[in-house]
């Protein structure tokens, strides 16, 4: 008896260790998976822009952040099929939206 509880022991450490080498490996290519994602999303920005399809981002971000009045810049994504960008800031303790055109660099809508 003492025998086939130590081998069902076993099996549970071997199918706990499978489950977390499991969730391991997940976890650490997500995040390559992400970077290569963002990489794509930088180099379409870049040819739009070369193509003469958007603005330069530094002139959309510097009309941004003079219209949020002292928040602070996060971050950014690009839409490359609308050539939108949505930018992302904090104020207060709050995250606010800012989506512009990135043909005009007018701003199209904000939301917190």
């Amino acid at each position: 008896m003492p025998c086939s509880y130590a081998i069902a022991m076993i099996m549970k450490w071997k199918s706990l260790a499978a489950a977390v080498g499991t969730a391991t490996a997940l976890v650490l290519t997500m995040p390559m998976a992400e970077a290569g994602n963002r990489r794509d999303e930088q180099d379409a920005a870049r040819r739009a822009m070369l193509d003469g399809q958007v603005m330069p981002f530094s002139l959309i971000k510097r009309r941004v952040d003079a219209a949020v009045g002292g928040a602070t810049y996060v971050g950014s994504e690009f839409d490359p099929s609308s050539n939108r960008y949505r930018l992302k800031y904090v104020k207060d303790g709050k995250v606010m939206w800012v989506d512009a055109d990135g043909r005009t660099g007018d701003i199209i809508g904000m939301a917190r």
